[in-house]
């Protein structure tokens, strides 16, 4: 089967660790059980200048690369791989954070997967690209691959995946995510072990 596996919070703890960025840096301090929606300017309460800065300083190659890894997450994915699925990464990330992106996947063992660079939020003309930086797909390219199964935790990307009827979508559960309701094609999880469970099922 193809399988579409989102990064952050899917793969590694990134809403965590821009916690740890907006109280050292702005002194903003907030649990990430807290975050209740995707907006982060809102939930830091970030003036636009300070919410430029924050994306600048969150997708520093080094910081990209420094996120912790979700728990049970790498081996799962080695797991579905040893299995013979075939898994894309796909992330709403600018193009320009390859460098960290590719870092923290190298690191992690899974730097063989192919990572696709999804306008999943209509952000793409935000971000300045180099020559060097991947290409960025629409939400349409991606869609015309058919995954079997889609990870992901965004409510905004979720509604995105609503619209894939042939794609089995797994909500990985998050405090932002708790007020989505599932649509049909959709199925909440707990973590990687259910996710494991969800795909062997099918």
């Amino acid at each position: 089967m193809k399988i579409y596996v989102d990064m952050d919070d899917v793969l590694c703890e990134t809403a965590a660790a821009l916690c740890e960025i907006a109280a050292a840096e702005f002194s903003r301090k907030k649990c990430y059980e807290d975050i209740r929606e995707f907006d982060l300017q809102k939930t830091f309460s970030f003036t636009d200048g300070e919410m430029k800065r924050f994306r600048e300083l969150s997708h520093r190659p080094e910081v990209l690369a420094s996120f912790a890894q979700t728990p049970d997450a790498v081996s799962s994915v080695r797991i579905l791989v040893s299995r013979g699925h075939s898994v894309d990464i796909v992330t709403g990330r600018p193009a320009s954070s390859h460098i960290g992106t590719k870092a923290w996947l190298d690191a992690a063992g899974l730097g063989d997967l192919p990572v696709t660079y999804m306008d999943k939020y209509n952000r793409a003309a935000e971000f300045t690209r180099s020559m060097d930086d991947p290409q960025v797909f629409s939400r349409e390219e991606v869609a015309c691959r058919s995954y079997d199964f889609a990870i992901d935790d965004s409510p905004a990307a979720l509604e995105i995946l609503a619209g894939w009827r042939n794609t089995r979508v797994l909500i990985f559960d998050r405090p932002w995510n708790k007020s989505f309701a599932p649509k049909r094609n959709m199925r909440r999880v707990s973590g990687w072990n259910d996710i494991l469970a969800q795909i062997k099922e099918a």
